[in-house]
């Protein structure tokens, strides 16, 4: 299927950034740039609302990221690290995500998702039959799930142009 994208098209972002924070450190030994992930993937369309859904650990040293990101236009959605009896820890807003991207849907032409988890297929799937929103996918493609570039209406291999999505030592 075509992608249709035009500059009145309505969208929203969903960032995951826990996955995408991981891949680019275990793919690429680097931090990524989410304003430019955002800026590529909406094509100079309507931006509506643009979320990332991060996690506070007990250092606190991710509070210049979260600031970073705030400045970018980006709305940071915070959930503080669990950390269970055992030493387990577990931070996860999939959940979160997909819930948002549904509330969001009927204001929306098209809905980007930013994350190579293919947890959110049936998120894709629901947000596509039952909303009817075009919806794309932005990630490394090396960590992103087969099944959830096939379900995407686009997906954006981040791994095609890596150093335009990363940020080197000493850049911001």
């Amino acid at each position: 299927m075509a992608v249709i994208k035009h500059k009145e098209q309505r969208v929203g972002v969903f960032i995951d950034a826990q996955n995408l924070y991981h891949s680019a450190k275990n793919l690429y030994h680097s931090k990524v740039n989410f304003g430019k992930i955002v800026e590529d993937a909406l094509e100079g369309r309507k931006l509506v609302r643009a979320v990332a859904y991060v996690i506070k650990t007990e250092s606190g040293e991710e509070t210049a990221f979260f600031d970073a990101l705030t400045k970018m236009g980006i709305e940071t959605k915070i959930k503080d690290l669990q950390i269970f009896s055992s030493g387990a820890k577990k931070a996860d807003w999939d959940v979160g995500m997909a819930i948002d991207a549904v509330k969001l849907a009927p204001k929306l032409d098209a809905i980007i998702l930013v994350t190579g988890d293919g947890d959110f297929v049936p998120l894709v799937e629901y947000l596509q039959l039952n909303e009817g929103c075009q919806v794309e996918v932005s990630s490394f493609g090396k960590s992103t799930s087969a099944k959830l570039i096939e379900a995407a209406d686009h997906f954006m291999d981040l791994d095609e142009t890596p150093n335009k999505y990363l940020l080197r030592a000493g850049k911001k």
